[in-house]
This record gives C-alpha cells, sequence and structure tokens, in this order.
C-alpha cells in the first residue's frame, strides 16, 4: 500500500472539516491536518502509527500531523464521524501529542459533530472563532483523560521518508535501492524492514508499481511510442522484464491495455498535488462544506 499526501480544503476562517461516511474505505495516505475518527455504528480497522487499530461503536482513533493512516470499514453500513482540522486550532498540540492513536475513553462525539456541523454550515458571524472553541473544548477533554508525551523537536524520519516518496516518483525510471537507502541514511537491512513497516509493500514492488503506472499512461496519451520505448523509459531495462511486471499488476499485456485503464492502486506525486484517497465503496453521507 503506497503513501501519498492528502490536500484539504476548507474555509479560511475556521481550518475545520466535519463529515460522516458510510462503509469508510481509502488508501494509505497522509496530511498536514489532524483528523479524528469516531465510530457511530458499525466495525472499522484504522492503520495508524505503523499499527492496525479495530474501532467499534463508541471508539475513537486521533491521527497526528502527518502520521500515515488508512482506514477500512469491516461490517456493512459502518458509519464513521470525522473531523479534519488544522493543528493550529488547537494551540497546546503544538508541544504535546497523544502517547497513543486510539483513544481508551469514550466521549460524546456525536453532540459534538452535530453542533460543529450547525455551526460551519451557518456561517454567521465568528462562526470560526465558534467551531474552534467548540474543537478545543473536546480535545482539551481528551488530553485530560487520556496519556499524553511532549513532543520532541528534531528531524522527522517519516518526514524524510516522505521527500523520498516524491524524488522516486520525480526519478522513477533510474532510481535505485542504494538510492533510496543513501537518501535515508539506514542501512540496508534497516531500510528494507522500515520500509515494509510504513507501506506494507517492499521496495521493489513500490518502485514496479510506479513504474508501471507511468507506463499505463505513456501508452494511453502517447500512441508514437512502441511497447519498446515505453519499458526502456519507465526504467524496466528489458522488454521481457516489462511484460511480466506488467501483466502481474494489470492482468493484461502492454498491447491489450483498454484506452480507460487505470491501475488499483493510487501512487505518489509531489505535495503539491490534490489526492482524494476514498475509495469507490466509500460513501459521505454529510459534511460541513456548503450545499
Amino acid at each position: 500500500m503506497l503513501a501519498k499526501r492528502e490536500i484539504w480544503r476548507y474555509p479560511k476562517e475556521t481550518g475545520i472539516w466535519v463529515g460522516k461516511y458510510r462503509n469508510s474505505h481509502n488508501l494509505l495516505h497522509w496530511h498536514f491536518e489532524c483528523e479524528f475518527a469516531y465510530v457511530e455504528k458499525g466495525c472499522i480497522e484504522i492503520f495508524c502509527e505503523k499499527k492496525r487499530h479495530i474501532l467499534r461503536a463508541g471508539e475513537a482513533l486521533f491521527a497526528d500531523s502527518g502520521q500515515m493512516h488508512y482506514q477500512r470499514a469491516l461490517e456493512p453500513d459502518t458509519v464513521l464521524i470525522v473531523f479534519v482540522f488544522d493543528g493550529a486550532c488547537v494551540p497546546f498540540l503544538q508541544e504535546y501529542r497523544l502517547a497513543a492513536p486510539k483513544l481508551g475513553g469514550h466521549y460524546p462525539v456525536p453532540t459534538l459533530y452535530k453542533k460543529l456541523r450547525e455551526t460551519l454550515l451557518s456561517r454567521l458571524p465568528f462562526y470560526g472563532e465558534e467551531a474552534r472553541c467548540a474543537l478545543c473544548g473536546m480535545m482539551v477533554e481528551i488530553f485530560r483523560r487520556e496519556p499524553y508525551v511532549r513532543r520532541i523537536k528534531m528531524g522527522s524520519t517519516e518526514e524524510t521518508f516522505k521527500r523520498l516518496l516524491e524524488a522516486i516518483r520525480e526519478d522513477f525510471a533510474s532510481y535505485t535501492f542504494a538510492d533510496a537507502v543513501r537518501f535515508m541514511g539506514m542501512s540496508e537491512a534497516y531500510f528494507s524492514r522500515y520500509f515494509k513497516a510504513v507501506t506494507g509493500t517492499t521496495f521493489s514492488q513500490y518502485l514496479n508499481h510506479v513504474r508501471t503506472d507511468s507506463a499505463i499512461r505513456m501508452l494511453q496519451t502517447d500512441k508514437t511510442l512502441t511497447v519498446t520505448e515505453v519499458a526502456d523509459r519507465c526504467g524496466f531495462g528489458t522488454i521481457r522484464n516489462f511484460n511480466r511486471i506488467f501483466k502481474e499488476l494489470t492482468g493484461t499485456a502492454p498491447s491489450r491495455l483498454p484506452q480507460d485503464y487505470t491501475l488499483g492502486e493510487r501512487f505518489p506525486l509531489p505535495s503539491d498535488e490534490a489526492f482524494d484517497p476514498t475509495l469507490y465503496d466509500c460513501e459521505l453521507l454529510e459534511s460541513s462544506a456548503a450545499p
């Protein structure tokens, strides 16, 4: 599973978005905003901080800014309440963070969700301040009841890793395992373990996904290129290797690729490009976005 940055759009006056999903299902991704998820009904699996957490009705999880995560409903008609907000809305988050993503206590999230959504949709004078005050109140209650730690001010391995993903995307045809190891400043063995723990796949599998995705777009958009030329431009080395990997990932040969085909996963793009990690079987029931 390949991590990619999601860019959120919400009113600058608030820095907050709230919504409710049925059968929430998305890809591994990250964003600068904080995300609070609460199960209103059903059961869901959320991967966060390199661990899988199972949440049932009444349970919640807080994904801090920059943490890679994904979620998948485990029961039909699972309903998930989600708050996404700029960390600056809650000033003490600059100094403290929760010790673990999954919360141990139970909180009146549906009541707060209803208030926040009504406030954000109202657009009344000072509605942004009202929404931030309500959100801060909930976060204060959570931090008083949950274990928390002081943030360590230092360079983040996760931030370096995100830059690595973007570097690979920019130079995927020639990027190598050795390049990635040097970029991260790790031993080969440690890098392999770290990469698998964060993405759920190996470096070579990841690189093959990125190269195949690029090959698909070349085949669909530039009919003047031969299959051999596409294989060479995408860094596959030999046409035999290209055909084998391409068929493994797409189920078809490059010469028979449907014009409207898209690969089952989405792939890292430079971080200034928008990305929606939500998959087709996930339904947004309502949100604070204006109709």
